[in-house]
């Protein structure tokens, strides 16, 4: 039995709060803490359980430490922005408190995937007993899973991989982004990158595109090249790869309305003067967009992410589809939630289990496909990303 803290109270922040309370074996008691503690509230009445709240300023370390030592959690669930996890691992370290994240850091005025900041954390979280766990979502997370499973089972070598992430749900409205839109929009709006044979190939960003045939009556998508954080790790960790791709689909719609806000600069990540104050545009388009955590109630379809694997198996050449299809209204039953913030709110907390049960626990800075693998698959099923494969060759 074990305390858990959840900092952010967004879409995922929900999911995540909701998935540790229903399993009360492992966390005997929850916390979820915002700069906003209204939020925080209103998840907690949605569920059946107790869940205490509390504001708290995730760029203040002090203010984190303050509230960690009076929470005495035994671990972080990191689900606020990317550009706070420093100061969250900071407080951790200063507290001796186990920390877990679904998305690398990136600094707040460069749209950057890099996991150089987090992993040079190593020996202070290692010196003081404490572990961290980076990238438990889907997509990094589970994609990295799925390949530690696929090397551990089916490959003696992985030559190729390609992650491919497919929403094929609607929402209805005009525009709006699946997750936080400051997030989102500077992710695909960046420079696309590719692993080849060793190095790194740059492209403009939605410049390489194809067509993919989903499984399960899916059907075929228009898939788009982008960077993502896992690419990093997973050719760091695996070193056998020769070629590894990160794609995802997107509605022409999507992308049309995308070209216009950032044609007259709304997604601009730097300060403009007005009205004699300084505004970040994407921060203020953020402001206008639909809440994420709204969609919930208007989204049908489905989701499809997996990894696609080639290599050798004794010898012989050996062709490997994992995926995951994840229902929008399903979800929505469950937790009140959209299939986006489930499929990385779910693999959060399994992540935090792993630890927690001792499953994956070592003192330093992790990336999930250090890990065995098979029980974090296992979990996957039992709490409701249940995940299917097919053997192509």
């Amino acid at each position: 039995m074990s305390k858990v803290m959840i900092i952010g109270a967004g879409g995922v922040g929900h999911v995540v709060t909701h998935k540790c309370a229903q399993a009360n074996e492992i966390f005997s008691d929850i916390m979820i803490a915002s700069r906003t503690k209204s939020k925080c509230d209103a998840i907690a009445k949605t569920i059946e359980r107790p869940i205490q709240t509390a504001q708290v300023d995730a760029d203040n370390v002090s203010e984190l430490v303050d509230l960690i030592r009076s929470f005495q959690p035994d671990m972080i669930i990191n689900v606020a922005l990317p550009y706070q996890d420093l100061h969250i691992m900071d407080a951790c370290l200063e507290t001796k408190v186990h920390y877990l994240d679904t998305a690398n850091y990136e600094p707040i005025d460069e749209a950057k995937f890099c996991y150089k900041w987090q992993w040079d954390y190593h020996d202070r979280f290692k010196d003081k007993g404490i572990m961290a766990l980076l990238g438990s979502g889907f997509d990094p997370g589970v994609t990295n899973v799925f390949t530690a499973y696929a090397k551990k089972h089916y490959f003696d070598s992985i030559d190729m991989l390609d992650i491919i992430d497919c929403n094929a749900g609607d929402h209805g409205q005009p525009f709006a982004t699946n997750f936080n839109p400051e997030i989102n929009i500077r992710e695909i709006t960046q420079n696309g990158r590719y692993y080849d044979n060793a190095n790194w190939v740059e492209t403009r960003p939605m410049e390489i595109s194809k067509t993919f045939v989903f499984p399960e009556g899916i059907g075929p998508k228009k898939i788009y090249l982008l960077y993502h954080e896992e690419l990093e790790s997973l050719t760091q960790h695996f070193s056998e790869i020769k070629t590894a791709k990160f794609w995802m689909t997107f509605s022409d719609n999507y992308l049309n309305h995308l070209k216009v806000l950032e044609n007259v600069g709304m997604t601009r990540i730097d300060p403009v003067l007005y009205e004699g104050k300084e505004i970040v545009p994407l921060k203020f388009l953020k402001a206008l967009l639909p809440d994420p955590s709204s969609l919930g109630p208007l989204t049908k379809g489905r989701t499809c992410i997996g990894c696609i694997l080639k290599g050798e198996k004794d010898g012989k050449p050996r062709e490997h589809y994992i995926y995951n299809i994840c229902t929008h209204e399903d979800v929505y039953k469950e937790v009140g939630s959209q299939a986006i913030s489930y499929t990385t709110g779910v693999p959060a907390m399994i992540g935090a289990m792993m630890m927690l049960t001792g499953k994956w626990m070592k003192p330093g800075v992790f990336n999930m496909e250090q890990f065995d693998p098979d029980p974090f698959m296992d979990n996957l099923n039992r709490y409701g990303l249940p995940w299917k494969e097919i053997k192509i060759l």
